[in-house]
């Protein structure tokens, strides 16, 4: 735990309310895909994981741990590679503006961030957002400086839960993956700390996942980012 000098987070989920913030954006994108079809909507919605009962995301589904080029191949299947690239295009568009627009941090997390940039720590978001939705949620919620670098799904050659993230973050930082820790709300995050060897893997319950789908792979489960500082003080 000493040797941890660097930290990756997720962000939708981990640093950002998923359902609050991602619940009325996922909603338009899919009444855009259903061209106005409200019964067809829904129906994309619970493919891509929204449960109608609670109306919140499943963990590790499509919408809370995938990037948008698989929200379409899901939902648009049809489609050729050029009206592809078209709909990414424009479902980033939607994601960059509404995603900032509606972003809702979670309790705790804006002051976690600042205590463990002061220690200091390096700091680094990897997301399967774009990269461009990423920095302006950040920027949205005035967080931004405290990060060193932020990773979309179209910063790197192969997102998570592959280790090209890890990899990157390292070359920019001068650090190995060991001292990296990466923090998640899903497996997929968790998966590629285990791909990349990074020397601490933790799960939070703060967004789609849960105790028992984190708690298998996880170094740790702790409630949210909030308790991370603490964490890592009584760690040392």
């Amino acid at each position: 735990m000493a040797d941890i000098k660097g930290i990756l987070f997720d962000k939708d989920g981990t640093l950002v309310d998923f359902n609050a913030t991602w619940s009325g954006v996922a909603d338009f994108m899919a009444l855009e895909a259903a061209e106005g079809d409200r019964a067809q909507a829904d129906r994309l919605l619970a493919a891509a994981g929204l449960d109608p009962q609670t109306r919140r995301f499943k963990a590790d589904s499509v919408f809370a741990a995938g990037t948008n080029l698989d929200v379409i191949e899901l939902w648009l299947p049809h489609l050729s590679r050029a009206q592809q690239s078209e709909a990414v295009a424009r479902f980033n568009a939607i994601t960059t503006e509404q995603g900032a627009a509606m972003a809702v941090a979670l309790p705790g997390i804006v002051d976690a961030l600042a205590a463990l940039h002061a220690r200091p720590y390096r700091l680094g978001v990897a997301t399967n957002d774009s990269t461009l939705g990423c920095e302006r949620t950040l920027a949205a919620l005035a967080i931004a400086q405290l990060f060193d670098a932020a990773y979309g799904y179209d910063a790197v050659a192969n997102p998570k839960p592959a280790p090209d993230t890890v990899v990157a973050f390292c070359d920019l930082t001068g650090l190995k993956p060991s001292e990296i820790a990466m923090v998640g709300d899903n497996r997929h995050d968790l998966e590629m700390a285990r791909a990349s060897g990074c020397g601490l893997a933790i799960g939070v319950l703060s967004g789609t996942g849960t105790r028992e789908s984190l708690a298998p792979i996880a170094d740790v489960v702790l409630g949210s980012v909030a308790e991370l500082p603490g964490f890592l003080a009584a760690a040392r």
